[in-house]
């Protein structure tokens, strides 16, 4: 067994601090001053969970998978009933003092799943049957999500889906095939969107069209990052954030803080770091000779990847604002532990290469 990959683990530890000392800069002055405390707390909870799994044999969660998959399913159905509403949306279930949002265990449970299905057909991993099994695990997903409505985190289940099935071999054609589809259907799946998820693509194209209204907030976000400039206008000195003028800066659009008052060397930094984090992700995956570790490590390192350019690229006005939290940084306890967890399997991985 290898060591653990330091470079990984402290690259990972660097974004927290990052985001620790971020969060409260955003926060301090109008929101609870306990959120950076939760912060730190579920970070350092997140962090021995991580530890935790990293000294548990992966192969053993092969036999938990489809058990797992079916509780979470289970709790985005409650979810939809019982679950507390904010800003329109039901993906809270509370639990005493304690909120859990199934979606976010939903994106380990669903890797979790697709790589036992994956990694035990591969006899069949040419056949149309073998790609309609996968979707049938991924789908339920999808829309159990996409009905919340949270349509950010539905979307990272279709491209870590495809990812997953095409570093497994799966037949080219068969999913160039769906793409299409994908595509073909696009006009159709525009009826299902709710009002405000229409408005918010509208104005992503034109945000001008409605600068006091969702507009604002990807306004104020390109302010608040261009003016940063160079080196920023130190910590607690950006004004868009410290004036209020940026809503959401705690959570969405935290990136566009680090910009402010950092600037686009403080900026680059973290995304260098995140770079490095993908970079020994995919190298857990080249070396990785064991098809479920490979498969494993493909979900969390795409998922990560996505949500990291999704929400920088909606930060900067690039893409559609979704509602996707930058990992590692922003707050919330149910996607920094969620994110925790799987750096902690994919370190996981890595330890064990060598015994296969």
């Amino acid at each position: 067994m290898r060591k653990f990959d330091k470079i990984l683990f402290f690259s990972v530890l660097a974004i927290l601090l990052i985001g620790l000392a971020a969060l409260y800069s955003a926060s301090s002055k109008y929101y609870s001053p306990n959120i950076i405390f939760r912060q730190a707390f579920w970070a350092l909870a997140g962090l021995m969970l991580a530890v935790l799994v990293m000294h548990i044999d992966y192969q053993r969660f092969i036999s938990i998978s489809y058990v797992l998959y079916a509780i979470n399913v289970l709790l985005l159905i409650v979810v939809l009933f019982l679950g507390k509403t904010r800003g329109g949306s039901n993906r809270w279930l509370a639990f005493g003092t304690f909120n859990i949002q199934p979606s976010e265990l939903a994106k380990i449970t669903l890797i979790l799943a697709l790589s036992s299905y994956i990694s035990g057909s591969a006899n069949r991993v040419k056949k149309i049957s073998f790609l309609l099994g996968a979707l049938s695990l991924a789908l339920p997903v999808f829309f159990l999500i996409f009905i919340e409505p949270d349509l950010g985190t539905a979307l990272l289940i279709i491209p870590v889906t495809f990812a997953m099935l095409f570093v497994a071999g799966a037949n080219i054609k068969h999913l160039a095939g769906l793409v299409f589809l994908g595509i073909g259907i696009l006009p159709f799946a525009w009826q299902f969107l709710k009002g405000y998820q229409k408005q918010r693509l509208f104005t992503f194209i034109n945000p001008s069209t409605d600068p006091l209204g969702l507009g604002y907030t990807i306004i104020q976000s390109k302010i608040a990052v261009g003016s940063g400039g160079l080196t920023g206008k130190g910590w607690f000195g950006g004004t868009q954030n410290q004036l209020n003028f940026l809503p959401e800066r705690h959570t969405d659009f935290i990136f566009s803080v680090i910009g402010e008052e950092w600037g686009f060397l403080g900026a680059s930094i973290l995304i260098l770091l995140y770079i490095l984090v993908i970079r020994r992700g995919i190298k857990i995956i080249e070396t990785t000779p064991d098809m479920y570790g490979k498969l494993l490590a493909t979900g969390f390192i795409t998922l990560f990847s996505l949500q990291v350019i999704v929400n920088i690229g909606m930060t900067i006005g690039f893409l559609p604002v979704v509602g996707l939290t930058l990992p590692l940084i922003s707050y919330g306890g149910s996607s920094l532990i969620t994110t925790l967890l799987y750096i902690g399997i994919l370190l996981n991985i890595g330890m064990r290469r060598s015994l296969f």
